[in-house]
């Protein structure tokens, strides 16, 4: 079931949106924004203009023909009299043209179709500089790829929620997904053009959208064969694709030819990072972290600058218990910065209207808040700038693994680990003592680093800081004049370069000739790594506080008040540091006061980790609907979510909870669309006679 309310922006000037999408066509660098409809509307008797007003868009077909029609369908929902209400009055317009913008990644322009209504369809694209050129097959295929790429990975993607962003399925049938299909095999290999995940830090032939894009495609529909058939005629070009096949059939757990797959294809390759990363991921599935460990230092030999691999062999080391190891990897890991995703400043709207549909799903669950306003009214600020929340890319990763550490030994140990492999700022201010006083270089400042606190305790519970932080800047450039220690460089290991798993990575430092030091057997912490301590710092100070209060009010039969967004930010704080019965205690909370986005969703991967699909159910259900409201009618999350209930339950059984609870006829017909979804991709668990019961 498909909203017919479509969100508007109104502009000040007419036209003045699309002017700012073609100036900011030059500063993008990745897939580009979402799909931008401008509508110009005149006076449904005289004809003259009177306002323009435009929208955000996913998953429509970019063939002219397709957006023809869709700018079509807008017509009726804009009818005099008949459509939409415009604040809350009969609109008195009609739509005289609409311009349609996808942009195309591959060659760099802004496709444009624009419809006189009724009249004539014209398509065309602009470059950079503004230019208009003919759109080419070529062009159009490009773009069609793009706007499919799009719609699979913005579609449950925070950084793109943004209003007046309707969300559509890019593939709502067989021959949409034949389309996409063709389309990518012809596209693969410029792949790389199309930019990567926030991890990589360049784009490669197997790392790129279209991948991600593709293997999205492959976990919501479930058709590993059709993946598999179009992969083996890519192998036959190109051998490399053969990465991307192997981890195919794993996902298919065709494990006996994923592994002769492997097998032949790194006799072939090597050092080809992509196999070897799948080959650690199979050996730590089966538990053989000894073959795991030689295998993802191979890949990160052959891949050093990437962030992945050294990932990967961080993993390794935790569950080995090696911490120490893994701290000093974690060390190594090659860290670049967060780049902004391609939204551009739009002009000040006039104003925005957006209308709720008129079917009537699920009226009491609506939130009345607007996505992306200013919720952190009444919220205590220590909690609204944890800056843990705003991580991006491989800094949240590298987050992430930290941990993933505390998880296993916890705060004090990971101090102790942390004190023992890396210089810290005591022992090097002793050293200088030591010296008889000769200057080594200028005195470092205590506060040049950020994990310097003036605090001092024993334990967490009772507030104890990173204290004997690790030598600041100035401090490291002092050693490095003075020939104390090298400094550590940004690449592999020494002893993982030579493939040693007997050499403990804590002595592999090459040290300059000096005296003896407790030097000898320790590292330089990079500044981004000492910063990540402290944010752990923040978020676990603020997670005993919490724990503590939450105690005491207990113990004294108190009630224990906070905001809905205080209890949200409390959840993912939980599930950040994985303590997932405290997560769901908050997100409960949360839910208690009135219906959050935030926490059903916090909620629903909760009850899908423990298995409990009575609640998995009931969360995706409300959520659905929740999306339904907000012009949402595509998120691969719920669809996986979903597809796993059918399997483990089946699709009949489904049906029945749901019409046995307390729900409206049109929330009924919602979830019909992922029944119907589910015949369509014949997912397990599907009865071919559901509609005949």
């Amino acid at each position: 079931m498909v909203s017919t309310a479509v969100p508007e922006i109104q502009e000040m000037v007419i036209g003045e949106a699309v002017n700012a999408r073609t100036a900011a066509l030059s500063s993008f660098h990745s897939l580009g924004p979402p799909d931008l409809v401008h509508l110009t509307k005149v006076h449904a008797r005289t004809n003259v203009q009177e306002a323009g007003t435009y929208h955000y868009v996913t998953g429509i077909d970019t063939s002219s023909a397709s957006i023809a029609a869709y700018l079509n369908t807008l017509t009726y929902s804009y009818a005099p009299g008949e459509g939409q209400l415009w604040f809350g009055k009969q609109q008195n317009w009609k739509i005289q043209t609409g311009v349609y913008c996808c942009y195309n990644s591959l060659s760099r322009v802004d496709l444009r179709v624009r419809v006189h209504i009724p009249g004539s369809v014209e398509a065309f694209v602009i470059d950079e500089r503004g230019e208009k050129h003919k759109a080419t097959d070529q062009i159009m295929l490009e773009t069609y790829v793009c706007s499919v790429i799009r719609a699979l990975l913005f579609a449950d993607d925070e950084d793109y929620n943004i209003t007046a962003y309707r969300r559509f399925n890019p593939l709502p049938n067989r021959e949409a997904e034949e389309k996409f299909l063709d389309a990518a095999a012809k596209l693969f290999t410029k792949g790389w053009q199309l930019g990567s995940e926030l991890e990589v830090q360049v784009p490669t032939l197997l790392s790129n959208n279209l991948t991600a894009a593709f293997f999205k495609y492959l976990q919501i529909t479930g058709r590993y064969n059709e993946g598999i058939n179009l992969l083996e005629k890519l192998r036959e070009k190109e051998p490399d694709f053969a990465a991307l096949l192997a981890r195919v059939l794993l996902d298919m757990d065709e494990e006996v030819k994923a592994v002769k797959l492997l097998h032949d294809s790194i006799i072939l390759s090597p050092r080809d990072p992509n196999l070897l990363d799948l080959q650690t991921r199979f050996c730590m599935s089966k538990n053989r972290l000894d073959f795991a460990l030689a295998t993802a230092k191979r890949a990160v030999n052959s891949a050093p600058s990437e962030f992945g691999p050294w990932a990967r062999l961080v993993k390794v080391y935790i569950e080995q218990q090696d911490f120490q190891s893994a701290l000093l990897t974690l060390n190594s890991c090659p860290m670049f910065p967060y780049q902004n995703v391609d939204l551009h400043r739009m002009p000040v709207a006039h104003r925005v209207h957006l209308p709720v549909p008129a079917d009537g799903v699920l009226q009491d669950i609506i939130d009345d808040s607007v996505p992306g306003e200013n919720e952190n009214t009444n919220v205590d600020p220590a909690l609204s700038r944890l800056p843990a929340a705003s991580l991006r890319g491989t800094f949240a990763k590298a987050y992430e693994l930290l941990v993933e550490i505390v998880h296993e030994i916890g705060w004090d140990m990971l101090l102790k680990y942390r004190s023992k492999v890396f210089i810290m700022e005591e022992e090097y201010r002793n050293l200088k003592t030591e010296t008889n006083g000769t200057k080594i270089g200028k005195h470092a400042r205590a506060d040049s680093n950020a994990s310097h606190v003036a605090l001092n305790g024993t334990s967490l519970s009772t507030g104890r800081t990173p204290e004997g932080s690790v030598i600041g800047d100035d401090d490291k450039k002092d050693m490095a004049a003075a020939d104390i220690v090298k400094q550590p460089e940004q690449s592999v290991d020494a002893e993982l370069v030579k493939g040693s798993e007997e050499h403990h990575p804590a002595t592999s430092e090459p040290v300059a000739s000096a005296p003896a030091t407790p030097f000898r057997s320790k590292r330089l912490c990079e500044r981004w790594l000492d910063n990540l301590f402290m944010v752990m710092y923040e978020d676990m100070r603020v997670y005993t506080l919490w724990r503590a209060e939450f105690a005491h009010f207990r113990s004294q039969q108190l009630p224990y008040n906070k905001s809905l967004r205080e209890w949200d930010i409390l959840g993912a704080l939980a599930m950040r540091l994985k303590h997932t019965e405290e997560a769901a205690e908050a997100f409960s909370q949360s839910m208690n006061i009135r219906f959050s986005a935030r926490g059903l969703k916090g909620l629903l991967d909760i009850y899908t980790a423990k298995n409990e699909p009575i609640n998995v159910l009931h969360a995706a259900v409300k959520l659905s609907s929740y999306d339904h409201r907000w012009y949402k009618e595509f998120s691969p999350s719920l669809i996986v979510a979903i597809k796993r209930l059918v399997r483990d339950e089946g699709s009949q059984k489904l049906r029945n909870m749901i019409q046995g609870s307390d729900y409206s006829a049109s929330v009924i017909e919602l979830m019909d669309s992922y029944f119907e979804m589910a015949k369509q991709f014949k997912w397990p668990g599907y009865e071919d006679d559901d509609d005949g019961k």
